[in-house]
Order: C-alpha cells, then sequence, then structure tokens
C-alpha cells in the first residue's frame, strides 16, 4: 500500500504567489534569467540562484549555504509562511493548449520508493544522486515536487471535484498562458478518506523525478543512521509529490536528430534500412507517424515512412517492445554508430511539443543529417517496463504537467 500523507507546506502569501512562482532553473534562457532576477525580488529564482546578489557564479557546499539563507529570507520576510495543520493540497494547471490536470500534492514515503511500492522507470546516474542529497540536506527543504501517478480512483477523484468548487486559495496565470489554482484540505474526515485510499492503491508510478526521488531516499537512509532516536516518522522519511491520475497524464514523445550518417551515403543508409523496414518516399510535407513500431525519417528534404519488418525483430519483454528501444536497436546503434545514447554528442532530442517543423529545419540548415519521429510512450508502456524492473533509453518521454517551483515547499 502507498504512503502518502498530508503536510504542513510552506507557502507564497496569496498576493505574491505569482511572483515567487517560477519554472525549473535550466529552462530559462540567460537572458530571461537575467531579467527576472533583475526586476523581481520575489522569485523564487532569487532562492535558487543566491550567487547573483554577488555576481558571482557559486557552486557546491557554499552555494547549498547560501540557498538555505535565501530561503529563510523569504521566511523572515513573510514572503512565505508555513501552514498550521497537516493537510492536502490540490494543486490543478490548465494549459494553453486547453489541458488541465489536477492531482494532490503530498508527501510520499523514502521507504515505499525503495521497496518498490513507488515504482521507476529510468536509470539514475550515482553522483547527481548524492550531489543533489548533499543540497536537500543543507538546505533543508524540497521545493519541486516529483510527479507521481496512480490508478485513477473515483473517490479521490469525486473529493478534487468537490473541493474545486470553492475558492482556490491561489490562482494565477504564467506567461506562459498556463494557469494554476491551488486548494487546501485541512478536513480531518476528508484527510482520513485520502489516506485510506492512498493505502489501497498498491503501487505508484514515478512519471517524472526519478533523480530526486532517489536522492531523498539516500538523504532519509543518511538521516536515520545520524538519529539515534530515530521513530520512522520524521519529517525527512517523505518528500513532496505531486499524484496525478493516469488518465490526465499527458506524454510526449522524444524525437531523434544525429549530425551524421556514420560514413554512409544516403543510398548506402537508405539499403541498410531496407533490411529492417519497408520505406516509403512521403516527399517534403510534414509526416507525423501514427502507429506502434512506425517511424517517420526526415533526410535530403524528404520524408520518409518506415515500417518495421517484424520478422527482423524478436520481442521479448516490455523494453524491447518500446518504439525508443527498437530505434536504437536497429537504427543507431548498428547502423549510425551511437551506442550511449547518453553522451554521443552525435545525437540530440526534440520532444513532441515542438512538432516536426524543428527536426525539419535543423536538418534543412545541415545541423543535423537525419531526423526520426516516434508517437508518444503510453502510460501502460511506462508501468510494463517499471514492473518488469527494466529502463527506457534515454529521452523516451516528455511528461506534464510541469509545476512551478516554489509554490508548495517541504521542509524536513
Amino acid at each position: 500500500m502507498a504512503n502518502i500523507i498530508p503536510f504542513k507546506a510552506v507557502r507564497p502569501t496569496r498576493d505574491k504567489v505569482s511572483l515567487v512562482a517560477s519554472r525549473s532553473y535550466q529552462s530559462y534562457t540567460q537572458a530571461e534569467l537575467e531579467g527576472r532576477l533583475n526586476y523581481n525580488p520575489f522569485s523564487f529564482l532569487h532562492i535558487i540562484n543566491p550567487g547573483y546578489k554577488y555576481q558571482k557564479n557559486i557552486s557546491g557546499k557554499e552555494r547549498y549555504a547560501l540557498v538555505r539563507n535565501r530561503y529563510l529570507e523569504f521566511k523572515e520576510d513573510s514572503i512565505f509562511v508555513q501552514d498550521d495543520i497537516p493537510s492536502y493540497y490540490i494543486y490543478k494547471i490548465v494549459n494553453r493548449e486547453g489541458f488541465s490536470f489536477s492531482g494532490i500534492v503530498a508527501a510520499a514515503s523514502a521507504n515505499d520508493y525503495k521497496n518498490d511500492v513507488i515504482k521507476k522507470h529510468e536509470d539514475t546516474i550515482e553522483y547527481r544522486e548524492n550531489i543533489f542529497k548533499d543540497y536537500l540536506k543543507t538546505v533543508g527543504f524540497n521545493a519541486e515536487p516529483v510527479l507521481l501517478t496512480y490508478p485513477d480512483n473515483d473517490v479521490i477523484g469525486n473529493i478534487i471535484s468537490e473541493v474545486q468548487k470553492e475558492r482556490a486559495e491561489f490562482e494565477f496565470t504564467t506567461t506562459y498562458r498556463d494557469t494554476h489554482y491551488l486548494w487546501k484540505i485541512d478536513d480531518e474526515a476528508l484527510v482520513n478518506i485520502i489516506n485510506l485510499e492512498f493505502e489501497s492503491i498498491k503501487t505508484v508510478y514515478i512519471a517524472d523525478g526519478h533523480h530526486r526521488s532517489a536522492s531523498s531516499c539516500l538523504l532519509a537512509e543518511e538521516l536515520k543512521s545520524e538519529n539515534k532516536n530515530h521513530n520512522g516518522k520524521e519529517p525527512y522519511n517523505y518528500f513532496m509529490t505531486y499524484l496525478i491520475p493516469e488518465s490526465e497524464l499527458k506524454i510526449y514523445e522524444f524525437n531523434r536528430l544525429v549530425k551524421d550518417l556514420n560514413g554512409l551515403s544516403k543510398e548506402a543508409f537508405l539499403i541498410k534500412l531496407d533490411m529492417v523496414y519497408r520505406i516509403e518516399n512521403r516527399g517534403p510535407e510534414l509526416y507525423k507517424p501514427n502507429n506502434k513500431h512506425h517511424f517517420s525519417m526526415y533526410l535530403d528534404s524528404e520524408f520518409y515512412s518506415l515500417y518495421l519488418r517484424k520478422n527482423n525483430y524478436t520481442i521479448n519483454n516490455a523494453l524491447d517492445a518500446l518504439d525508443t528501444q527498437i530505434l536504437y536497436k536497429t537504427i543507431l546503434e548498428p547502423i549510425l554508430g551511437i551506442s550511449n545514447l547518453r553522451n554521443d554528442k552525435r545525437i540530440d532530442y526534440s520532444h513532441g511539443k515542438n512538432d516536426l517543423v524543428t527536426i525539419k529545419s535543423k536538418v534543412d540548415n545541415g545541423e543535423f543529417k537525419v531526423g526520426f519521429g516516434l508517437v508518444p510512450i503510453t502510460v501502460d508502456e511506462i508501468k510494463a517496463i517499471a514492473d518488469d524492473n527494466l529502463t527506457m533509453p534515454p529521452k523516451s518521454t516528455f511528461i506534464e504537467p510541469k509545476l512551478r517551483s516554489g509554490v508548495t515547499i517541504y521542509e524536513f
């Protein structure tokens, strides 16, 4: 059963939440970052980029300590306040494409991650886990929840719907034209019902945030070993999550771009492809695949459809059936010589929200030689990979919703 609990969130005041909330640090261009830091003193970016105050690029433990200082300053200035009662938080996002996402911000058990009640489908990198674990230990808070998904549940769904009829604690629209809403649930009866419903769920799945989950688990183990009076109920035994039903998860594909044909001519490359795929030239018009094991390819100003010849490819498990794995095992590795998908500089990725125009333009301008379009991976495929203790190739999914940092904060 899933151990999901309410917590006392630290939150911006209603009048400042739209100014505080930020996207992930890496998503800003340098110009955007400087603009927000220069003209918005309430942005959460001031906390996670503390060296800006000194016009200095600060890293490592020195940076972590300054992050902690900036966070405490926001609390001292009453930009952040903490709720008095452990609560669940319903978070809704309506994005500019019209998609709506509603889920619950709560604390999830690090033990559940360790014991595979919370299942994962991606590999994590050990040094990144340890870096973020050290960061968390110094700053003492989570500000960006891990995205978890659970099977649709009528009881939880009805509670979310009823609570959303009331006025939201927060309602703000970002410059991306996404509108965010937050409601607090601190009614004891409702909290108990939600607790029981999550306890009845055998497994939840990480949709986004594998490294944050792994680092939180490492931190829990470390703090447990340092605490002689450990009882399992300490806040460090949990980490902040955003739990969303499977039906509301939006998954986009990650398309592939490759800089060269590994020394092959166009004709030789197509001949090798023909051994594994039935190929059709679709001409210069944008062409997107619409079925599993079916890819589009853009090469030399023309689109092609590639249909897998199944007699030449064996599927033994959920990973073998994944389109990103099929593309890797049939084209990227054996023909184009790309064996390390994480570090090979000849390959790049473009998620499906950017559409095929991005691939076409990058090939047309000579930045890349060939591009491949895929269909999105499904929730069922993610679950099958996780259930079999397998891991997807890098950049297999681009998942929404994406929450803003600094709207709810979990202190441990």
